[in-house]
Protein backbone atom coordinates (compact mmCIF):
# COMPACT_ATOMS: atom_id res chain seq x y z
CA UNK A 1 0.00 0.00 0.00
CA UNK A 2 1.67 3.27 -1.32
CA UNK A 3 1.92 5.89 1.36
CA UNK A 4 0.36 8.79 1.01
CA UNK A 5 2.38 12.53 0.85
CA UNK A 6 1.39 15.44 -0.15
CA UNK A 7 2.98 19.49 -0.35
CA UNK A 8 1.21 20.11 2.99
CA UNK A 9 2.00 16.83 4.89
CA UNK A 10 6.04 17.49 3.44
CA UNK A 11 6.37 21.07 4.63
CA UNK A 12 5.05 19.94 7.78
CA UNK A 13 7.33 17.33 8.36
CA UNK A 14 10.03 19.56 7.58
CA UNK A 15 9.14 21.98 10.07
CA UNK A 16 9.09 19.46 12.87
CA UNK A 17 8.59 15.86 12.68
CA UNK A 18 7.23 15.53 16.01
CA UNK A 19 4.10 17.97 14.48
CA UNK A 20 3.98 15.59 11.66
CA UNK A 21 3.80 12.37 14.12
CA UNK A 22 0.65 14.18 15.64
CA UNK A 23 -1.42 15.42 12.78
CA UNK A 24 -0.66 12.39 10.21
CA UNK A 25 -0.19 9.59 12.27
CA UNK A 26 -1.58 9.77 15.65
CA UNK A 27 -4.85 12.20 13.86
CA UNK A 28 -4.84 14.68 16.01
CA UNK A 29 -7.44 17.73 14.59
CA UNK A 30 -6.32 21.43 13.99
CA UNK A 31 -8.85 23.96 14.98
CA UNK A 32 -10.56 25.05 11.75
CA UNK A 33 -9.30 28.45 9.69
CA UNK A 34 -11.50 31.43 9.95
CA UNK A 35 -11.43 34.30 7.20
CA UNK A 36 -13.25 35.28 3.42
CA UNK A 37 -12.76 31.23 2.81
CA UNK A 38 -16.39 31.99 0.40
CA UNK A 39 -14.83 34.74 -1.55
CA UNK A 40 -11.29 33.21 -2.42
CA UNK A 41 -13.13 29.93 -3.34
CA UNK A 42 -16.04 31.83 -5.81
CA UNK A 43 -12.33 33.71 -7.17
CA UNK A 44 -11.17 30.51 -8.00
CA UNK A 45 -14.08 29.17 -9.57
CA UNK A 46 -14.53 31.94 -11.78
CA UNK A 47 -11.15 32.15 -12.95
CA UNK A 48 -10.86 27.96 -13.86
CA UNK A 49 -14.09 29.02 -15.98
CA UNK A 50 -13.00 31.65 -17.15
CA UNK A 51 -9.88 29.46 -18.54
CA UNK A 52 -11.84 26.72 -19.25
CA UNK A 53 -14.42 27.39 -21.08
CA UNK A 54 -13.61 30.23 -23.28
CA UNK A 55 -14.21 28.77 -26.76
CA UNK A 56 -10.96 30.62 -27.91
CA UNK A 57 -12.10 31.47 -31.18
CA UNK A 58 -11.27 34.93 -30.49
CA UNK A 59 -7.77 35.66 -29.59
CA UNK A 60 -8.80 37.70 -25.93
CA UNK A 61 -12.31 37.29 -24.70
CA UNK A 62 -13.82 40.43 -23.47
CA UNK A 63 -14.58 41.63 -19.83
CA UNK A 64 -18.23 40.66 -20.07
CA UNK A 65 -16.97 37.26 -20.67
CA UNK A 66 -14.47 36.94 -16.80
CA UNK A 67 -18.16 38.98 -15.45
CA UNK A 68 -20.36 36.76 -16.19
CA UNK A 69 -18.31 33.86 -14.74
CA UNK A 70 -18.24 35.43 -11.80
CA UNK A 71 -22.31 35.76 -11.92
CA UNK A 72 -22.07 32.20 -11.74
CA UNK A 73 -20.10 31.83 -8.90
CA UNK A 74 -20.82 34.26 -7.42
CA UNK A 75 -24.40 33.32 -6.10
CA UNK A 76 -23.99 32.26 -2.36
CA UNK A 77 -21.90 35.33 -1.43
CA UNK A 78 -22.98 38.77 0.27
CA UNK A 79 -23.26 41.89 -2.19
CA UNK A 80 -20.36 43.72 -0.66
CA UNK A 81 -18.48 40.24 -1.42
CA UNK A 82 -20.00 40.03 -4.35
CA UNK A 83 -18.94 43.39 -6.04
CA UNK A 84 -15.41 43.33 -4.27
CA UNK A 85 -15.25 40.19 -6.24
CA UNK A 86 -16.24 41.79 -9.13
CA UNK A 87 -13.11 44.59 -8.98
CA UNK A 88 -10.76 41.70 -8.37
CA UNK A 89 -11.67 40.31 -11.22
CA UNK A 90 -11.61 43.26 -13.67
CA UNK A 91 -8.30 44.45 -12.23
CA UNK A 92 -6.77 40.39 -12.69
CA UNK A 93 -8.29 41.21 -16.55
CA UNK A 94 -6.58 44.51 -17.51
CA UNK A 95 -3.48 43.02 -15.64
CA UNK A 96 -3.50 39.74 -17.12
CA UNK A 97 -6.07 39.44 -20.44
CA UNK A 98 -6.76 42.23 -21.98
CA UNK A 99 -2.81 43.74 -22.76
CA UNK A 100 -1.87 40.22 -24.38
CA UNK A 101 -2.31 39.11 -28.22
CA UNK A 102 -3.73 35.71 -27.54
CA UNK A 103 -4.82 34.56 -24.54
CA UNK A 104 -3.58 31.74 -24.63
CA UNK A 105 -5.01 28.05 -23.27
CA UNK A 106 -4.06 26.55 -20.51
CA UNK A 107 -3.10 22.59 -19.90
CA UNK A 108 -5.64 22.10 -17.21
CA UNK A 109 -7.47 24.39 -14.66
CA UNK A 110 -7.96 23.11 -10.89
CA UNK A 111 -6.75 19.67 -10.39
CA UNK A 112 -5.10 17.16 -9.41
CA UNK A 113 -1.50 16.26 -10.26
CA UNK A 114 -0.49 12.30 -9.04
CA UNK A 115 3.12 10.76 -9.22
CA UNK A 116 4.84 8.01 -7.77
CA UNK A 117 8.16 7.69 -5.92
CA UNK A 118 10.10 4.84 -4.16
CA UNK A 119 12.26 5.37 -1.87
CA UNK A 120 14.62 2.84 0.49
CA UNK A 121 12.20 -0.11 -0.59
CA UNK A 122 9.21 2.06 0.32
CA UNK A 123 6.35 3.66 -2.45
CA UNK A 124 5.09 6.77 -1.84
CA UNK A 125 2.03 8.81 -3.69
CA UNK A 126 2.69 11.79 -4.06
CA UNK A 127 -0.37 14.38 -4.84
CA UNK A 128 -0.86 18.09 -5.51
CA UNK A 129 -3.56 20.56 -6.58
CA UNK A 130 -3.08 23.13 -9.08
CA UNK A 131 -5.10 26.43 -10.33
CA UNK A 132 -3.92 26.57 -13.82
CA UNK A 133 -1.27 24.74 -15.87
CA UNK A 134 0.55 26.80 -18.67
CA UNK A 135 2.51 25.71 -21.39
CA UNK A 136 5.59 27.42 -22.10
CA UNK A 137 8.16 27.15 -24.23
CA UNK A 138 10.32 24.11 -22.87
CA UNK A 139 8.57 23.35 -19.56
CA UNK A 140 5.33 24.23 -17.49
CA UNK A 141 4.41 26.50 -15.41
CA UNK A 142 2.21 25.92 -12.32
CA UNK A 143 0.39 28.81 -11.35
CA UNK A 144 -1.59 28.73 -7.62
CA UNK A 145 -3.61 32.12 -7.30
CA UNK A 146 -4.19 33.27 -3.42
CA UNK A 147 -6.81 35.39 -2.79
CA UNK A 148 -5.11 36.63 0.74
CA UNK A 149 -5.41 40.38 1.50
CA UNK A 150 -1.65 40.70 1.81
CA UNK A 151 1.47 39.16 -0.40
CA UNK A 152 3.00 36.41 2.33
CA UNK A 153 5.73 34.57 1.08
CA UNK A 154 6.32 31.28 1.72
CA UNK A 155 9.71 30.10 3.60
CA UNK A 156 12.34 29.32 1.07
CA UNK A 157 12.61 26.19 2.19
CA UNK A 158 8.78 25.15 1.65
CA UNK A 159 8.41 26.41 -1.44
CA UNK A 160 11.26 24.73 -2.39
CA UNK A 161 9.56 21.85 -1.20
CA UNK A 162 6.32 22.39 -3.04
CA UNK A 163 8.06 22.95 -6.45
CA UNK A 164 9.91 19.48 -5.98
CA UNK A 165 6.83 17.15 -5.54
CA UNK A 166 5.27 19.05 -8.56
CA UNK A 167 8.10 18.23 -10.34
CA UNK A 168 7.41 14.99 -10.00
CA UNK A 169 4.75 14.54 -10.21
CA UNK A 170 4.09 16.93 -13.52
CA UNK A 171 7.33 14.87 -15.22
CA UNK A 172 5.34 11.59 -14.86
CA UNK A 173 2.15 12.61 -15.88
CA UNK A 174 2.73 15.14 -18.51
CA UNK A 175 6.46 13.76 -19.38
CA UNK A 176 7.29 17.58 -19.20
CA UNK A 177 9.39 19.06 -16.40
CA UNK A 178 7.99 21.98 -14.39
CA UNK A 179 9.93 25.10 -15.36
CA UNK A 180 8.26 27.28 -12.80
CA UNK A 181 5.91 28.06 -10.04
CA UNK A 182 4.30 31.31 -10.12
CA UNK A 183 1.95 32.52 -7.35
CA UNK A 184 -0.70 34.98 -8.20
CA UNK A 185 -1.39 36.88 -5.65
CA UNK A 186 -5.08 38.50 -6.71
CA UNK A 187 -5.76 41.00 -4.44
CA UNK A 188 -2.71 43.48 -5.27
CA UNK A 189 -1.81 41.68 -9.17
CA UNK A 190 1.82 40.65 -8.09
CA UNK A 191 3.13 37.09 -9.81
CA UNK A 192 5.82 35.92 -7.76
CA UNK A 193 7.77 33.34 -10.09
CA UNK A 194 10.18 30.30 -8.30
CA UNK A 195 11.91 29.03 -11.08
CA UNK A 196 11.98 25.42 -11.13
CA UNK A 197 14.96 22.39 -11.37
CA UNK A 198 15.90 18.60 -11.09
CA UNK A 199 17.45 19.80 -7.55
CA UNK A 200 14.49 20.86 -6.29
CA UNK A 201 13.40 17.26 -7.33
CA UNK A 202 16.45 15.52 -5.46
CA UNK A 203 15.87 17.76 -2.25
CA UNK A 204 12.25 16.06 -2.16
CA UNK A 205 13.43 12.81 -2.15
CA UNK A 206 16.34 13.28 0.44
CA UNK A 207 13.22 14.32 2.88
CA UNK A 208 11.16 11.74 1.96
CA UNK A 209 13.92 9.44 2.27
CA UNK A 210 14.57 10.49 6.30
CA UNK A 211 10.74 10.32 6.46
CA UNK A 212 10.65 6.76 4.98
CA UNK A 213 13.41 6.17 7.48
CA UNK A 214 11.14 7.06 10.51
CA UNK A 215 8.18 5.41 9.13
CA UNK A 216 9.99 1.72 9.14
CA UNK A 217 11.64 2.02 12.07
CA UNK A 218 9.55 3.50 14.63
CA UNK A 219 12.38 5.94 15.79
CA UNK A 220 11.40 9.23 17.88
CA UNK A 221 9.58 11.92 16.20
CA UNK A 222 11.76 14.52 17.87
CA UNK A 223 10.53 18.04 17.44
CA UNK A 224 12.28 20.74 15.60
CA UNK A 225 12.21 24.13 17.93
CA UNK A 226 11.93 27.61 16.80
CA UNK A 227 9.32 30.24 15.99
CA UNK A 228 6.95 28.03 14.54
CA UNK A 229 5.96 26.69 18.24
CA UNK A 230 4.05 29.86 18.80
CA UNK A 231 1.87 28.85 16.35
CA UNK A 232 1.65 25.24 16.16
CA UNK A 233 -1.46 23.36 17.38
CA UNK A 234 -0.04 20.55 19.47
CA UNK A 235 2.07 22.72 21.17
CA UNK A 236 0.24 21.62 24.30
CA UNK A 237 0.81 18.08 24.34
CA UNK A 238 4.90 18.56 23.15
CA UNK A 239 7.44 18.33 25.96
CA UNK A 240 10.08 20.65 24.60
CA UNK A 241 7.55 23.48 24.61
CA UNK A 242 5.53 22.79 27.89
CA UNK A 243 7.34 21.66 31.31
CA UNK A 244 4.36 19.89 31.63
CA UNK A 245 2.50 18.61 28.62
CA UNK A 246 -0.83 17.52 28.71
CA UNK A 247 -1.73 13.66 27.59
CA UNK A 248 -2.74 13.08 24.30
CA UNK A 249 -6.42 12.79 23.50
CA UNK A 250 -8.45 9.62 23.75
CA UNK A 251 -9.24 10.27 20.11
CA UNK A 252 -6.04 9.93 19.00
CA UNK A 253 -4.86 6.83 16.59
CA UNK A 254 -3.19 4.10 17.66
CA UNK A 255 0.59 3.87 16.91
CA UNK A 256 1.14 1.60 13.46
CA UNK A 257 1.72 -1.58 14.67
CA UNK A 258 3.49 -2.78 10.84
CA UNK A 259 5.06 0.50 8.72
CA UNK A 260 4.62 0.58 4.96
CA UNK A 261 4.82 -2.14 2.54
CA UNK A 262 5.84 -1.99 -1.24
CA UNK A 263 3.22 -2.64 -3.70
CA UNK A 264 4.79 -5.63 -5.71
Amino acid sequence: MAYQISATKLQTYHRCPQAYYFRYELGLKTPGFFGNAKLGTALHQALAQAYRDWHYLDPVPPLDWVSSCWRRCSNNLSPNQAEEGQEILENYYYQFIAGETVMARPLAVEGLIKGRLLVNNLEFKVSGRYDRLDFLGDGLELIDYKSTKEVKLPKPDEIDLQIGLYYIALEQRYQSCLQQLSLLYLRTGEKIVFEASSEHKQQVETVIGELAWRLRTDEEWEPKTGEQCEACSFNRYCAAVQDQPEPLPQTANAPRQMQLSLNL
